[in-house]
């Protein structure tokens, strides 16, 4: 007969992981706003480590509030650590309630760390014949590894376990010389310094070849190098670095674990399920709630699932014990799916590989059956223009989903349904504009699709977009929503397929694995769309935006990246050969100031060059204390000095040849011969799009240099670009909110604005302001829009910072409506934390009421802008819509080439040149009726440049 295995010893390190578990989920929030994603990363992680750990005693350790001995030794101890964030303070109580609520014992001592209890229960567990597991993400601890005792990081994608030859393999050391290793390196976080410079490699070489930190002591003089130099400074530091990195062993427990030094008290209870019913009602966690109701009813036995509560939810048929296997974590690496993390999974979860054509066929009549079908496409490309299907999964219900592998390779891969024939078989489906579809960012599915030749119809949900209208603030891709919304966290792409120079394609990732990741896809974008849909329609106003904005955006932004922008690659060639003969100039030029070579590049060298050789005002420093050579000080020193002047056009130079003379003819599709960017919809706050891969967004306008590259941008032979732009957009946002009467009375006069603000401030009439009266008016109606104080408009101006004030007083006093607007905005954001553009689009400001001074001013100074941002952010896309709309009812040759900011580029054929130059700028103008007219600038020619 065996002998029986030793009890085990459960330490979970809570201090570490509530600080992880809240950083993962920063804004998720339950009942009236309170904050609640560490309390559901707790719950979550103690669910699994019961479920997959079978332990006699276990407790869960915490830091106790106060200083500890470490404070006494060392008064700098941790005096960088930053404060706690409120958001997670609020949370501490909670979650030790439902820690103990769980079942799970709870320990804080004051006076000593949460590693120190740790360490002396670890000591006294062996000592009392438990083999010890810490659950932790510390590498301190990594110290207290032995025979008996692991470490586990169950935070870790898969969970990482530490034991001896572990220990080894991670950081270069055993166990025994973790201590040694951590007092050479340091550690930044608690300020405990190590020796300067003096990384992980180096430790590892010194102990390796030393035996041991003493050893490494001991040969000091004969370490060379500027790391011996630095081990022989801090030699008198050493024995204090190493004290305080050493976890105490043999801390006093009395009074803290009852019948100590016994263990009993740490045995784990049954969870307090009425108790348990009561907090997930308090924090809004409603399927652990429900989960509870069901035991409480005995819909299930003790056995049964608990979710959130601290048992694993498995998939169906999976068996998730780890018994005999040898590996605690045999489960989450042979099914690819974490139990535990994924809360909400559901128990009858059933994901099939379509192999066969009948079960092909069983599926195809599924989705043609369904009334919403969730759809992902897995390539071999993360350029949607090039990408190329490797197979595609479908879900028609929560809990279950198909994936169709159609060009999987390798020695184990299986024979697959032949990829051409299973496209012409679902194309009828896809292209059915009466199938309702949903996916995650569809805009990348549809090119893809169309690369096959499907032009697909019947999108009626994108789950990014309704988590973008509903909380733009927050992450949208599809692992986040998941996680918020539906308590589920399935596999990442690195997962699956590795990182770095160490990922495969997906054609190769093994047939299994491939399709959970992508039927989890799938199935948990239906999951997603079935917790926000609901939040939309109870909310009108969101809901409109999402449906009348954001989807039919989406089908156009599409059309844009697909047309591509025709690109004149000689042009951009010559143009960089003669930038590259400016920069060389400027060089020279910048040596002969200096009277010296230096690499410009260089801020250390530029930093001598310019205060310690020239003797030049510093204007500011960096964080580390030297002087600082950004842009802004070099603009401000440019305006007296040469050399300063030299280096800002050189910095300019060099940027504009690399992002675009040189880079523009490499990222031209040689199948099209166009240039493609992608717009991304999901990204700002105020709802503008980011374009890239290239940027087209910020090719700069006001340099001649800058508008040269615009003329690289060409219509094909029998066309012309047109390029129509909303005339001074923002301002008319403005008078239209603010209802300023003398806003309102010059837009609709058709003034010059700047000239009519010009005549208020300076009290001059119309026709006698000055074209420097008229640059100061245009100063302070930008500035006020985007929150400038008197300093900034000062420093604009240059003007003395009494006048910039009297200038803004004079301002408000004339524009009352913009000040009563900008005190109104600010007190509307403080309240409900978001701000509204004219359409009901929500702009949310996080730090509106943040303790932190700047944050929170920032977040003041974008309330009073977000709203005419994110107005002309609605505005373009309606514009957009609208063109594309009107371009395909009347079967135009016409395209929409590009959209940039308050503009819209389009290929004209020259036979509609004439219909373009005025249909364009008239549908712009007439997408929204606001208190001022809106009004639509247009240009055309044979370039970009030319067109304005």
């Amino acid at each position: 007969m065996d002998a029986p295995s030793a009890p085990t010893l459960l330490l979970v390190d809570g201090s570490s992981y509530l600080y992880r578990a809240f950083h993962a989920m920063p804004d998720l929030r339950g009942p009236d706003n309170v904050p609640t994603g560490a309390i559901h990363g707790m719950v979550n992680m103690l669910g699994w480590i019961r479920d997959h750990l079978k332990v006699e005693h276990a407790v869960c350790v915490f830091d106790a509030k106060g200083p500890t001995f470490r404070d006494e030794w060392y008064p700098e101890y941790k005096a960088h650590r930053p404060s706690m964030p409120d958001d997670l303070r609020t949370q501490i109580e909670p979650i030790h309630e439902v820690v103990k609520l769980l079942g799970w014992p709870v320990l804080e001592v004051p006076g000593i760390e949460a590693d120190d209890a740790i360490g002396t229960l670890a000591r006294v567990g062996v000592t009392s014949g438990h083999k010890v597991v810490i659950s932790t993400g510390d590498k301190d601890l990594a110290q207290l590894v032995n025979a008996n005792v692991t470490l586990i990081n169950t935070m870790a994608k898969p969970p990482e376990v530490l034991d001896e030859a572990g220990v080894l393999a991670k950081f270069g050391v055993p166990p025994e010389r973790i201590i040694d290793y951590l007092t050479l390196i340091g550690d930044t976080v608690d300020n405990v310094p190590g020796v300067e410079k003096v990384g992980p490699k180096t430790a590892v070489k010194w102990i390796t070849e030393h035996g041991s930190l003493d050893g490494v002591v001991a040969a000091a003089d004969s370490i060379k190098g500027v790391a011996g130099e630095n081990l022989r400074k801090a030699l008198d530091w050493l024995p204090m670095g190493r004290k305080l990195i050493t976890v105490k062993l043999d801390c006093d427990l009395h009074g803290h674990v009852p019948d100590w030094p016994g263990l009993d008290a740490l045995a784990m209870r049954t969870p307090d399920l009425p108790g348990l019913l009561d907090f997930y009602t308090r924090f809004g966690f409603r399927s652990a709630k429900a989960e509870v109701e069901r035991l409480l009813k005995g819909a299930k036995g003790a056995k049964g699932a608990m979710g959130e509560m601290g048992q694993a939810v498995t998939p169906s048929g999976r068996d998730t014990a780890t018994a005999g296997t040898g590996d605690l974590f045999a489960a989450a690496t042979t099914s690819g799916a974490e139990a535990a993390p994924d809360a909400c999974l559901p128990a009858d979860i059933h994901y099939d590989t379509i192999l066969t054509w009948a079960d092909f066929d069983r599926w195809l009549a599924r989705i043609e059956a369904a009334e919403l079908v969730a759809f992902d496409t897995e390539t071999d490309s993360l350029e949607s223009m090039r990408a190329r299907i490797v197979g595609l999964s479908f879900s028609d219900q929560v809990g279950e989903a198909c994936y169709i592998p159609l060009r999987h390779e390798g020695p184990d891969a299986p024979e697959q349904l032949p990829l051409d024939e299973v496209l012409a078989r679902l194309k009828p489906w896809f292209e059915n504009e009466a199938k309702a579809k949903l996916g995650q960012h569809i805009k990348y599915d549809t090119h893809v699709l169309a690369n096959h030749g499907i032009n697909i119809r019947g999108y009626r949900h994108d789950t990014m977009l309704e988590s973008y209208v509903l909380e733009a603030h927050r992450k949208h891709n599809l692992g986040d929503l998941a996680q918020r919304h539906v308590g589920r966290s399935g596999l990442s792409y690195e997962d699956v397929a590795g990182k770095g120079a160490q990922q495969i394609p997906f054609a190769q990732v093994a047939l299994d694995r491939a399709a959970l990741y992508s039927s989890e896809d799938s199935d948990l974008t239906l999951a997603v769309h079935q917790a926000l849909w609901p939040q939309l329609e109870a909310e009108p106003g969101l809901k409109d935006i999402y449906e009348r904005f954001e989807m039919p955006t989406s089908r156009v932004l599409q059309r844009i990246e697909r047309n591509g922008v025709l690109i004149d690659k000689a042009l951009l060639q010559q143009q960089s050969h003669e930038l590259a003969q400016r920069i060389v100039a400027l060089e020279q030029e910048a040596y002969e100031l200096a009277g010296q070579p230096f690499n410009l590049a260089s801020p250390k060298q530029l930093g001598e060059i310019l205060f310690v050789k020239q003797g030049l005002p510093i204007v500011k420093k960096t964080a580390t204390g030297a002087p600082s050579t950004n842009e802004e000080v070099l603009e401000k020193l440019a305006e007296d000095h040469p050399l300063p002047a030299r280096i800002l056009e050189h910095r300019s130079l060099a940027k504009l040849k690399s992002t675009y003379t040189d880079k523009l003819p490499l990222m031209i599709n040689p199948e099209t011969g166009r240039v493609h960017t992608n717009y991304a919809q999901a990204v700002a706050v105020t709802g503008r799009l980011a374009s890239n891969d290239p940027n087209l967004q910020n090719i700069p306008v006001r340099t001649a240099e800058g508008r040269r590259i615009r003329e690289a941008f060409i219509a094909p032979p029998g066309h012309v670009i047109v390029s129509a732009d909303y005339s001074q957009i923002e301002l008319r946002i403005m008078a239209h909110i603010s209802q300023d009467e003398n806003l309102l009375r010059a837009f609709a006069e058709g003034m010059d604005v700047h000239k009519a603000t010009a005549s208020e401030v300076f009290g001059v009439p119309v026709d006698e302001v000055s074209s420097e009266q008229r640059r100061y008016a245009k100063v302070i109606n930008f500035g006020l829009i985007y929150g400038m104080s008197a300093f900034g408009l000062a420093q604009n101006l240059g003007i003395e910072r009494s006048a910039a004030n009297a200038y803004i007083e004079r301002y408000f006093h004339r524009f009352a409506g913009v000040k009563r607007y900008m005190d109104d905005t600010r007190a509307q954001a403080k309240e409900k934390g978001y701000v509204e553009t004219v359409f009901g689009r929500r702009l949310w400001l996080p730090e509106i009421n943040s303790g932190n001074g700047p944050l929170r001013a920032g977040a003041e100074r974008a309330a009073i802008n977000a709203p005419m941002q994110g107005t002309a952010a609605d505005l373009i896309k309606l514009a957009m819509v609208a063109v594309q709309d009107t371009l395909d009812a009347e079967a135009r040759a016409s395209k929409i080439i590009m959209q940039v900011h308050d503009e819209l580029v389009l290929e004209v054929p020259e036979t509609e040149l004439a219909w373009a130059q005025v249909e364009v700028p008239r549908l712009m103008a007439s997408v929204a009726t606001l208190r001022v007219p809106l009004l639509a600038e247009v240009g055309s020619g044979p370039n970009w440049e030319s067109a304005h």
